[in-house]
C-alpha cells in the first residue's frame, strides 16, 4: 500500500491503454467542441522492450500524437513503475496537464437531466467505481464537493475504466440546490431517515441525486433541502451500509429504469 499512498497526490499520471484511450477520446471530443474536458496529454511513455509486441498499439498512439500534439517516448519499465500507482500499466503511462472543473450555469441545465453529487467517499478507487456506474446509467454530469478525489485523477480514471474523463464534472457552489430547484429538478437524497424505498419513489427526470459516503453520509445542509429521501432496502437483516459506489449504482439504475423510453 505504501506505493499507492505516496502516489495519490499526483493526478496527472495515467496508466494503461484503457485510461490512455479515454484521454485521447476526450481530447478529440474537446477539439470537436463536444466536451468541456480540457486536459492535455503532454507525452506518453512506453516500455521500449515491448515495442515489437505493441507495434500496432504504438502506431495508433503515434498517429493520435501527431493529431493532438503529444510525444511518444520510449523508456524503461522501471521508469514507468516509478511513476505509476498500480502494476497493470502494461508498459504505458501518460503525463498530462490539469483538468478545469467549471461551474454549471442554470441556462445550460437540460430540461430532463440527471445529475449526481457523491459526498464523502473515502478513497479514489470507490470514487472511480461510482463514476463508472453513473456514466453507464446515463448521468448527465457529476458535481464535485470541496473534498473530492480528482487530485488523484489517474487512479480515478483507472478505477472508472476511463469514465471519469468522459463524464462531465462540475464544481458545486452554494447556490447549486436553489439553481436546480428553480429549473424544476427534484432534489433526491439517499438516506435512511424518513425515506421511501427507491422502487416506490417517483424518480422521473429531471433529478438531482445526492449520495453520501458510508462513514460521513450526506451533509445536514443538503439533507434539509431534499424533496425526497430514498433508501435501498435489504433482502435480509444487515446493519452495515453499502459502499457509496454501490448505493450510487443501485439508485442510478433505478432512475434509468423509471425513465426508459
Amino acid at each position: 500500500m505504501l506505493k499507492e499512498e505516496t502516489r495519490f497526490a499526483d493526478g496527472t499520471v495515467f496508466e494503461g491503454i484503457v485510461s490512455i484511450r479515454a484521454l485521447i477520446e476526450s481530447a478529440l471530443a474537446h477539439r470537436r467542441g463536444e466536451s468541456e474536458n480540457d486536459r492535455r496529454i503532454l507525452k506518453i511513455l512506453y516500455d521500449r522492450t515491448r515495442e515489437t509486441a505493441k507495434k500496432k498499439e504504438l502506431l495508433w498512439l503515434a498517429h493520435r500524437g501527431e493529431e493532438l500534439g503529444f510525444a511518444l517516448c520510449p523508456c524503461s519499465k522501471e521508469e514507468i513503475d516509478a511513476l505509476t500507482v498500480g502494476n497493470t500499466h502494461g508498459g504505458l503511462a501518460a503525463l498530462c496537464g490539469e483538468r478545469t472543473i467549471p461551474m454549471l450555469t442554470a441556462d445550460r441545465l437540460p430540461e430532463k437531466g440527471f445529475f449526481v453529487m457523491v459526498e464523502g467517499i473515502e478513497d479514489p478507487y470507490n470514487f472511480g467505481y461510482a463514476l463508472r456506474s453513473l456514466y453507464a446509467a446515463g448521468v448527465d454530469g457529476v458535481f464535485l464537493g470541496e473534498r473530492n478525489w480528482m487530485t488523484a485523477a489517474g487512479v480515478v480514471c483507472r478505477a472508472s475504466a476511463g469514465a471519469s474523463e468522459a463524464m462531465p464534472l462540475y464544481r458545486a457552489g452554494e447556490e447549486l440546490v436553489p439553481m436546480m430547484r428553480a429549473r424544476g429538478y427534484k432534489i433526491v437524497c439517499a438516506d435512511l431517515r424518513d425515506s421511501l424505498p427507491i422502487y416506490e419513489a417517483d424518480l422521473r427526470r429531471p433529478i438531482f441525486l445526492v449520495v453520501g459516503g458510508e462513514k460521513r453520509g450526506i451533509s445536514r445542509g443538503l439533507l434539509e433541502q431534499a424533496d425526497i429521501r430514498v433508501r435501498i432496502e435489504y433482502a435480509r437483516e444487515f446493519d452495515a451500509s453499502l459502499s457509496a459506489a454501490s448505493a450510487a449504482t443501485l439508485v442510478g439504475y433505478e432512475v434509468y429504469r423509471q425513465n426508459r423510453g
